[in-house]
């Protein structure tokens, strides 16, 4: 019994001092052969001011479209379009913050 208490004490501690961006997106995303920061990439490619990407993103979690989606014909006849997103719009701009303070490109570039 003690043993099963530390095990979830553990993971429960884990869980709390993971952004909300790693709780809810990179465990998932690693099952894809595009990394996160491809995506990242390509959302700014198409859409280039972090309040647009992040706009767009959130719609696109919200209520996903292959319009919106920043991914090839290819991927998403491979891999379908994402299901709805049942996070809370806090939750959803905290992922998103994360996302973005991890993968933006400026400030990075030398």
């Amino acid at each position: 019994m003690v043993k099963y208490i530390s095990i979830w004490l553990v993971m429960a501690g884990l869980l709390w001092g993971q952004s909300s961006f790693e709780r809810h997106c990179v465990t998932c995303h690693q099952e894809f052969p595009v990394s996160l920061q491809q995506i990242m990439l390509r959302y700014l490619v198409l859409y280039s001011s972090e309040q647009n990407v992040k706009g767009v993103m959130k719609l696109y979690l919200k209520n996903p479209m292959k319009e919106l989606s920043a991914m090839s014909d290819l991927f998403i006849k491979t891999y379908g379009i994402k299901e709805k997103s049942k996070l809370t719009d806090k939750e959803l701009n905290e992922a998103l913050e994360g996302y973005w303070e991890r993968y933006k490109v400026l400030g990075k570039l030398k």
